[in-house]
């Protein structure tokens, strides 16, 4: 199944924190890239600190946790 991304912020944000993985509280990852095209990191930051989510950074990608859990590293 094809997706067509979303042009605006706001239908970027829509459709990712709308995903059932999202609305359950589990984690999502997308490619950095795309944060950059569709929102910006500014913004994309502001956005998870407003709803209390963490997420981690490797290799170009991003894992956005959508829970107010702690994170920790493990080895």
């Amino acid at each position: 199944m094809t997706q067509i991304m979303p042009l605006s912020a706001e239908g970027w944000f829509a459709n990712l924190f709308s995903s059932r993985a999202a609305r359950d509280g589990k984690v999502l990852r997308r490619d950095l890239d795309h944060v950059d095209r569709y929102v910006g990191r500014e913004r994309y930051y502001a956005e998870l600190e407003r709803r209390g989510f963490h997420a981690v950074e490797n290799a170009g990608q991003v894992v956005i946790f959508c829970n107010q859990e702690p994170i920790r590293i493990t080895l």
